[in-house]
């Protein structure tokens, strides 16, 4: 079996989950706190590769081939906060996420604090999740309207009326949570979250992604090359090959 053929087949498969990342970053790149998907190569040992023949046949030198594979990571990393004026407009600062309710009734985690109103006054994010309070349920401004004020705890008012605090939680192991799409995670189970004691809540600001959209463009640049170069040598090899078949009749 050529050994080679194979290490540069997966070489490829890696690259393609490495493209798939920096594509999915430059698309969201421009979404309220969405965090960069990252990527990490390694390599894992299959078969066995006899490093010298003469000696395999004295009963040593066998090694296991290495094979190079990529997994997904998500980088955490705050993005840069900038004001909008927008009183329903939040960013967090350090640790935490927005918990969240989707519409089919699913929590999920978001640091995407740009929300809007909904027909019924309930406080939304732009994928039409409802903000939930530290009570579990969603934030439903008053009717007669009034100005509303977000303070650094996260207790949302309006008038002189106290609406709840918004909830925000954190994880012991972050890397665990599932992106779903939209700068929103989802926590498998095991992993529960838990309050954070001291947020750090700034109203009128929204939180940039922490994608570097020129890094993006640099990688997939040397996506292609590698790419193109891996190609080139499963080609050689396979032309090598077909060579020795030729001359073997």
């Amino acid at each position: 079996m050529n050994i080679g053929l194979y290490q540069s087949a997966a070489s490829l498969s890696a690259l393609e989950r490495w493209q798939d990342a920096v594509t999915q970053n430059i698309s969201s790149g421009q979404v309220s706190g969405f965090k960069k998907r990252t990527v990490q190569f390694d390599t894992v040992r299959a078969g066995e590769l006899h490093i010298d023949p003469r000696r395999h046949l004295r009963g040593g030198a066998e090694a296991g081939a290495l094979f190079p594979q990529a997994s997904y990571g998500i980088s955490f990393q705050s993005g840069e906060v900038h004001p909008t004026g927008r009183d329903l407009d939040v960013a967090l600062q350090g640790e935490g996420f927005f918990e969240v309710r989707t519409e089919d009734g699913q929590r999920v985690y978001t640091r995407n604090g740009a929300f809007h109103l909904r027909a019924d006054r309930t406080l939304v994010t732009s994928d039409n999740a409802e903000v939930l309070s530290d009570g579990g349920v969603p934030l439903q401004l008053l009717a007669e309207g009034g100005s509303v004020k977000i303070t650094e705890e996260g207790v949302v008012t309006q008038g002189e009326t106290q609406i709840g605090r918004l909830a925000i939680v954190s994880f012991a192991d972050p890397s665990r949570l599932l992106p779903t799409g939209g700068g929103t995670f989802l926590a498998p189970a095991g992993l529960e979250p838990e309050a954070v004691a001291q947020p750090q809540v700034l109203q009128g600001h929204s939180e940039a992604s922490n994608v570097s959209s020129l890094r993006e463009m640099v990688d997939l640049v040397n996506i292609a090359r590698a790419y193109d170069a891996n190609q080139r040598m499963i080609q050689a090899r396979d032309q090598n090959a077909q060579r020795v078949l030729d001359t073997l009749g």
